[in-house]
């Protein structure tokens, strides 16, 4: 079987095991071989964190692995206009709502509910704004007023007029299977905030149909992001693709690689005279492409 997948990274660091890994985990998933694609998209919507020698760090490592992909490097920062033009009609269908409240409104939401603080899958506290009840003349003179504010989907809107919903994962994670879409999962997410055109959420949404993806794979930590990629599919009109989730790399101390916590980079890694062929072999990977002549 062939199908169309991406490897998304930020370039707000090097890439490390983990970045190799999932990168291999859409190449192979891809059957490029036999026909599939496998693309490259750099998701560089974060402008204060996103710089241009770790998205070069980025195309150098992956050549290095031998993994090529097809098609141009897609980048987000050059598809800011879709994501407004898609959030605008969120907003025009209630779909989404303007959110007032400060962090300290959240964080007292929260204690006040007698609830633990839940994370979703991009460490967001999970939260529905008290925006979604003003009244739409309400918002607009909040908004116009200078008040600081983020989108968020609305979730239960959503699902009341697109559901019942469903996504599937055809891989063997504990992700495997067919799952209703809860609004409950991750709340009413920030798809935008006042400056910033799309969260995560929204401009994946939005990029994985524009590149026609049939096939969307990540790490197993994202599953939960699934629900919310549905519903935003949904409420959009985009095509649905299936999900492959793949196992999380450790590092030696036994807990999940990620930028924040300074893992060993592939940088680090070439600059200490290892091949290719030994990072396959340290992430457990025997059908790897060959690196470049």
């Amino acid at each position: 079987m062939t199908a169309v997948t991406r490897f998304a990274p930020s370039p707000t660091n090097h890439l490390h095991l983990g970045h190799a890994y999932s990168a291999w985990f859409a190449w192979t998933a891809a059957g490029t071989a036999a026909g599939g694609r496998f693309l490259l998209r750099i998701e560089d919507i974060d402008t204060l964190r996103c710089k241009p020698a770790f998205e070069a760090a980025i195309l150098e490592d992956l050549a290095w692995l031998g993994l090529a992909w097809d098609g141009p490097v897609v980048r987000q920062s050059a598809r800011l206009a879709l994501y407004r033009d898609a959030l605008g009609r969120l907003l025009d269908d209630r779909l989404a709502y303007p959110c007032f409240c400060s962090r300290s409104d959240i964080a007292r939401e929260i204690a006040e509910s007698g609830g633990a603080p839940h994370l979703d899958a991009m460490g967001a506290v999970l939260f529905r704004g008290t925006g979604g009840g003003l009244a739409p003349a309400a918002r607009e003179d909040r908004a116009a007023s200078g008040v600081p504010y983020a989108i968020r989907l609305d979730a239960d809107a959503v699902l009341a007029r697109h559901g019942p919903l469903c996504w599937t994962d055809d891989g063997e994670s504990d992700a495997a299977g067919t799952h209703a879409v809860s609004a409950a999962v991750l709340g009413d997410v920030v798809i935008a905030r006042r400056d910033v055109p799309a969260s995560y959420h929204l401009a994946v949404a939005i990029d994985d149909a524009a590149q026609g993806v049939t096939l969307v794979t990540r790490g197993a930590d994202l599953a939960p992001a699934s629900h919310i990629h549905r519903m935003l599919q949904a409420a959009l009109g985009l095509p649905v693709p299936t999900w492959r989730h793949h196992r999380l790399i450790a590092g030696a101390d036994g807990h999940r690689l990620a930028k924040r916590n300074n893992p060993l980079t592939l940088r680090m890694i070439r600059e200490g005279g290892a091949s290719p062929a030994q990072v396959w072999a340290r992430l457990g990977v025997a059908d790897y492409p060959p690196p470049p002549v």
